[in-house]
């Protein structure tokens, strides 16, 4: 039995590992582009603020999270269609994104990353006088 896994396509969400211990979704996303910024909108369920973990490293946009599954006292989970709670996605970013300055927010399960572009990569108008 190998310690390896593949990625497996399960009810639409996919389930990737390194190992039989390092189990995780990886989260689906919706990105956005408009002139001034690149949207990034990840479903991260049952995710808390203090469970999410959002890092730029280099070029290299990591989103990590763990769902809390909130269980009445004195019961127990008897079925889960979800088998893992650990949430992992990461994107190659553009060198024409200010990575400096990227805002997060999640609410309601959703993390929404704005990616601003470099000020002088954004579209600008320019006033045309006339001589």
């Amino acid at each position: 039995m190998s310690e390896q896994k593949e990625m497996k396509t399960r009810e639409g969400s996919e389930i990737q590992s390194q190992s039989e211990q390092d189990v995780f979704v990886r989260p689906a996303v919706d990105i956005y582009e408009s002139g001034h910024e690149i949207t990034v909108k990840a479903d991260l369920p049952g995710v808390s603020r203090d469970r999410l973990q959002v890092q730029v490293d280099g070029n290299t946009l990591a989103i990590e999270g763990q769902a809390a599954i909130d269980m009445p006292e004195g019961m127990e989970a008897v079925y889960a269609d979800v088998h893992t709670t650990h949430f992992r996605r990461s994107f190659t970013l553009s060198n024409e994104l200010d990575s400096g300055n990227i805002n997060a927010e999640v609410k309601d399960g959703v993390l929404t990353l704005r990616l601003p572009k470099r000020a002088e990569l954004q579209p600008r108008k320019i006033e045309v006088s006339v001589g």
